[in-house]
């Protein structure tokens, strides 16, 4: 019989595509582009900047809760449902707040409203796209997920790329003496974004065999083996051997989820005052600069995902680190000079785009890669709450590191560079090897058996 399970994704398969890219096109533009463009409007980046960051702790403590019994859940994409339905609920808030405009600058007429709800949205929308829809895509593609997230994560770069035509719109009025037209500029995002929430409850499920498709789109399946595998998998979760404390007791897993960790705040980071670092070159424009990020971007989310499948995940984060380092030598040594070295910046930015794109692949792709399947969910729950602890802390960082230089990217830019290499460093002591060592101690002790399932993961 010909092998077919490789042959494209099914038509069920680009549609969880889809729905994860506008997932991750509303935790990037309704967490990200308030702060890097519109935070002067609300109070300023050190008002706006904490908002984010505890909207990221409090989503990182639930996700942390709930990996104590997430086996336990019958339904992700229920859960997901209502996460999600709040979050583009709070995500319209914070593009309706209107602004009015006053003798010392723009002011949110409802403040409270606006800050609640941009709280909202961080927590909801991490929740929504980094976790609930993250698990869905590892359980339909666990073995092609670095190929599928690296489609889906597309949308990072894509988002940087119309920033700045966002903050024209955003911003067009001013020139009249009008306040900000945010909603305006949010609204075309709202609707993709509602779009893809209505296509995630009409055509997605929590596994795929529940509509009639099959993990990875491996047609060599047939209906009845598929059901029994999703049967078992399913009981499997509810006694995995892989609980929390086995987790954060695993050298490997702490290697790995700090690694995943350090790429996504070095990429959040940089990208959520990308305004600042690029206005520092006064011979850079903006929006171009944007596009040509957003450019390569795509192709290094798409890139990094398909070597992600190919030759492994630690190999693809390797390469992620590595472009880390030369983006911070490269931006750093830009910045001595603003006025003559600003393609080193565009460079820069390029590359740790690159490495955006890929960030929140890695911490479905480690899960998935180094672990069983029925483990992947618990062993999920804990690393991308962990992960996540650096994108929380992303934003404020770069803030008070461009705080402290005047605006001057240079500490951003060795910043990032220090990321890298101390990724670099983790990766190359992550051990797949002793990740089965453990998981066979483990399954020994809990009377299952033990097989080479994870022999081999590369």
């Amino acid at each position: 019989m010909e092998n077919t399970k490789v042959k494209g994704f099914g038509a069920r398969g680009w549609l969880l595509i889809l729905v994860l890219f506008t997932s991750f096109m509303m935790f990037q533009v309704f967490t990200n582009f308030p702060l890097n463009i519109l935070a002067d409007c609300y109070g300023g980046d050190t008002a706006v900047a904490p908002i984010m960051s505890i909207g990221t702790f409090i989503g990182i403590v639930l996700q942390i809760i709930i990996s104590t019994f997430i086996g336990r859940i019958k339904s992700i994409k229920r859960v997901a449902a209502v996460v999600g339905a709040i979050a583009l609920v709070a995500a319209i808030i914070v593009a309706a707040c209107p602004i009015e405009m006053r003798q010392d600058g723009p002011e949110v007429t409802v403040p409270y409203l606006w800050y609640a709800a941009y709280l909202v949205v961080n927590v909801c929308s991490t929740m929504y796209a980094l976790f609930f829809l993250s698990i869905i895509a590892g359980q339909w593609f666990p073995t092609r997920k670095g190929t599928i997230m690296g489609i889906s994560t597309i949308a990072y770069p894509v988002c940087n790329g119309v920033i700045g035509f966002f903050a024209a719109v955003a911003m067009s009025p001013l020139e009249k003496g009008n306040p900000p037209s945010a909603f305006q500029a949010f609204l075309p995002f709202i609707i993709i974004c509602a779009i893809g929430y209505i296509l995630f409850l009409v055509g997605i499920t929590d596994y795929p065999e529940q509509v009639g498709a099959y993990r990875d789109n491996d047609k060599d399946l047939t209906p009845e083996i598929a059901k029994k595998m999703m049967e078992e998998e399913i009981e499997n979760k509810k006694t995995t051997v892989w609980h929390t404390s086995h987790c954060f007791t695993s050298r490997d897993f702490w290697f790995a989820s700090i690694t995943c960790g350090l790429i996504l705040m070095a990429a959040i980071g940089t990208m959520t005052r990308s305004n600042d670092i690029i206005g520092f070159f006064p011979k850079l424009d903006y929006k171009v600069i944007m596009m040509i990020v957003a450019i390569f971007g795509a192709i290094g989310s798409w890139l990094l995902g398909v070597l992600d499948t190919a030759f492994g995940t630690k190999k693809s984060m390797l390469i992620a680190t590595a472009l880390m380092i030369i983006a911070g030598v490269l931006g750093a040594i830009a910045s001595t000079n603003k006025e003559g070295l600003g393609v080193l910046t565009i460079i820069a930015m390029v590359f740790i785009a690159m490495s955006m794109g890929a960030s929140s692949n890695y911490t479905v792709s480690v899960a998935a890669q180094y672990w069983r399947r029925e483990d992947f969910q618990s062993v999920f729950a804990c690393l991308n709450p962990l992960s996540n602890i650096f994108n929380a802390l992303a934003a404020v960082t770069v803030t008070f590191i461009l705080s402290a230089t005047n605006k001057n990217p240079v500490g951003v830019f060795i910043f990032v560079g220090i990321l890298g290499v101390v990724g670099t460093i983790l990766m190359v002591c992550f051990s797949a090897s002793n990740v089965k060592k453990q998981d066979d101690k483990y399954r020994k002790e809990a009377g299952k058996p033990l097989d080479d399932a994870l022999e081999g993961r590369k």
